[in-house]
């Protein structure tokens, strides 16, 4: 049976238009990190590369290698882990220049050193990219965290922050970085800006 995430799990990717505390377990991912404006060209250059490999994996079947352990599934979201550049903190207003980010998509479990090193090789060959050669494969674990899906566009994002904020205070809960992970449920360019949607996750901890 085909793991449709968007189904399987809602959990993680399609929370409510307010706050909640999840527990995220540990992912592995095709990363990779970047500054600066998410409009700009480079940025959409290195989400291409991200979905090369991804699709490079989906699809190995039906290039002559099944991994063991494959199942049938859909691609899962892009998603980012946002930050700023210590200059960009210092300013009262934001400026997309200073941002900096690790954008990525999440991989299943049964890939191994031998489907990366797979996924690379079919990539290279299909649409060779000097990108390539900045992506890393990471296991990332969130943990305990605080999401929400935000509904609008990225600039409306604020709305969304402050009330997952709230919801820490209230819930007496912290940051644990200053970051934030971004998880892009629309193809921001099919879709008007309005109805974009947005998972907005922070990682938190008690407060002592």
């Amino acid at each position: 049976m085909k793991h449709i995430w968007r189904k399987k799990e809602k959990n993680l990717y399609i929370p409510k238009q307010k706050p909640e505390l999840i527990t995220v377990p540990s992912h592995n991912f095709f990363t990779i990190k970047g500054k600066g404006n998410p409009n700009s060209e480079g940025f959409s250059e290195k989400i291409a590369v991200l979905y090369s490999l991804a699709y490079a994996v989906r699809m190995m079947p039906k290039k002559g290698y099944t991994p063991e352990g494959y199942f049938e599934y859909t691609v899962y979201p892009l998603e980012g882990i946002w930050d700023l550049t210590e200059e960009g903190k210092q300013l009262d207003t934001l400026n997309k220049d200073e941002l900096v980010y690790t954008i990525m998509i999440r991989q299943p479990a049964f890939v191994t050193q031998e489907v990366i090193n797979r996924a690379f090789e079919i990539t290279r060959k299909k649409k060779p990219n000097p990108l390539l050669d900045e992506v890393a494969f990471e296991t990332i674990e969130d943990g305990l965290a605080v999401q929400m899906l935000h509904v609008g566009t990225y600039d409306d994002e604020p709305h969304s922050f402050k009330k997952m904020d709230s919801f820490m205070k209230e819930n007496n809960l912290e940051r644990r970085a200053m970051t934030h992970r971004e998880i892009y449920l629309s193809d921001a360019r099919k879709v008007e800006p309005a109805k974009l949607k947005t998972v907005l996750r922070y990682m938190v901890k008690s407060r002592l």
